[in-house]
């Protein structure tokens, strides 16, 4: 009996494809194996334990770059590669898990762009406000926005507006600015309550709808205007409030952005 088996049968014992061993010669995981009278190629019980190892570790995520450097090392330093294989196995483990947990969540809509605290804020308000599932949506989407285009300000800012919820007259007017999503642009309530909101931020200045550190952009007027105009395309009463507001802090010294 011709001593050793074909490249096919190796496959078969060792569970790989042909494919698959050849690939592994061209990048010298294993030696060629001697060849019989006519050519082929012929593998002993050492080449098929070499491609048991070779398959195993690179099931278990070694990757095939250090496989060789795995198996022809000594077995302290092959203990310690495998060490820190499973270490790398580990991280990559812990961000699969953390990938599907947000898919989860998206599952849910634009809520698991904001931290679960800042969401729990926001239902709290929309419960005292009396919001409608769209006005929330449009807030939830306000908060994403600033989170990503001032990523250094939001914190500061979901702090500053949830303090000011504890003055009654700030209170006030958030609840007027959102019932003034419904009103006109004409309606003469929108230009009461522009001079009520400028007079507020002018005494309160801290309270001012910009994030901290949007003023310090090179772009600070386009990121401004993304935030401040967003929600208002069918609303023409908020926008004219925008407006009216923008134009008596500007008149009054302020620089928004």
């Amino acid at each position: 009996m011709t001593e050793g088996v074909t490249i096919g049968q190796a496959a078969a014992f060792a569970g790989l494809s042909v494919k698959a061993i050849r690939h592994y010669h061209k990048h010298g995981l294993i030696d060629e194996p001697h060849r019989d009278v006519s050519g082929y190629r012929r593998y002993g019980s050492a080449d098929l334990l070499r491609l048991v190892q070779i398959r195993t570790l690179a099931a278990a995520g070694v990757a095939l770059a250090e496989v060789k450097a795995i198996l022809d090392t000594d077995p302290e330093t092959f203990a310690a590669a495998l060490e820190d294989a499973g270490q790398r196995l580990t991280e990559r483990i812990d961000d699969l898990i953390a990938r599907r947990d947000m898919l989860h969540r998206l599952a849910t809509g634009d809520r698991a762009l904001l931290p679960d605290g800042v969401l729990a804020r926001l239902d709290k308000a929309a419960a005292e406000f009396g919001l409608s599932p769209e006005d929330v949506t449009v807030a939830r989407e306000g908060l994403v926005l600033i989170r990503a285009l001032v990523p250094e300000g939001f914190d500061d800012y979901v702090a500053r507006v949830e303090g000011a919820l504890d003055d009654p007259h700030y209170v006030s007017l958030v609840k007027r600015m959102w019932q003034a999503a419904e009103w006109p642009a004409d309606d003469p309530r929108v230009d009461e309550l522009a001079t009520d909101m400028a007079g507020y931020f002018l005494a309160h200045p801290a309270l001012l709808p910009v994030p901290p550190g949007l003023r310090a952009r090179p772009d600070a007027a386009l990121r401004y205007s993304l935030l401040s105009r967003h929600g208002q395309e069918e609303k023409p009463g908020w926008r004219r409030l925008t407006a009216l507001v923008e134009a008596r802090m500007r008149a009054a010294g302020v620089d928004l952005a």
